[in-house]
């Protein structure tokens, strides 16, 4: 039992250090409610070594609305937007003069609010201080993917949110019987 117990905590270590290892630029939430102001983060990783991320480049995608930011200390903001007032639409943000070292992110706050329910792709450019620039702007499955956010008009709740729960507790609880299973199985019984 001894084995597979170990050998269960070190498939799950490695599953943890898998996604450590990978981290991608994101915008959160990741899924957010069409129509209603909230807050939303990026985060972009500094992942290059011996330098610092001094330049975070947003292209913000259409129909979402930047309505404010949050201040963000020892970085200066520049926005490129059309209309003015109330028809003030942001369309590009950057943020300059930082100096985040490897393996921390660099992270920014702004309230903002989707105009519909569909996917919201970000695209983000990262300057480290070497001159190295990494466009955050791939697919989900190439090595420096777009932020997205998906903008539903609605959260649901109701059954089928109760029978997905349900159903991932039993699954779980299965494969935790099928690991005894196989730990106690050349024990005898009583």
């Amino acid at each position: 039992m001894r084995i597979t117990l170990q050998a269960a905590a070190a498939a799950a270590a490695a599953l943890v250090l898998a996604g450590a290892a990978s981290a991608h630029a994101i915008v959160s939430p990741p899924v957010a409610k069409a129509k209603i102001l909230q807050q939303f983060t990026l985060s972009v990783p500094t992942e290059e070594e011996g330098a610092t991320t001094t330049e975070i480049e947003l292209t913000v995608p259409n129909g979402f609305s930047i309505d404010s930011f949050e201040p963000t200390p020892s970085w200066k903001r520049s926005e490129q937007a059309t209309g003015s007032g109330e028809e003030r639409v942001i369309q590009k943000v950057t943020w300059t003069g930082g100096k985040v070292p490897t393996d921390e992110d660099a992270v920014f706050r702004f309230n903002g609010s989707l105009d519909s329910s569909k996917n919201y792709t970000f695209n983000v450019r990262q300057t480290y201080s070497n001159g190295q620039v990494v466009d955050w702007t791939g697919p989900e499955s190439s090595d420096s993917p777009a932020p997205v956010v998906d903008g539903v008009s609605s959260f649901g709740g109701g059954s089928s949110s109760t029978l997905t729960i349900v159903a991932l507790i039993v699954g779980g609880i299965g494969v935790l019987l099928g690991i005894l299973g196989l730990a106690t199985k050349d024990r005898p019984l009583a």
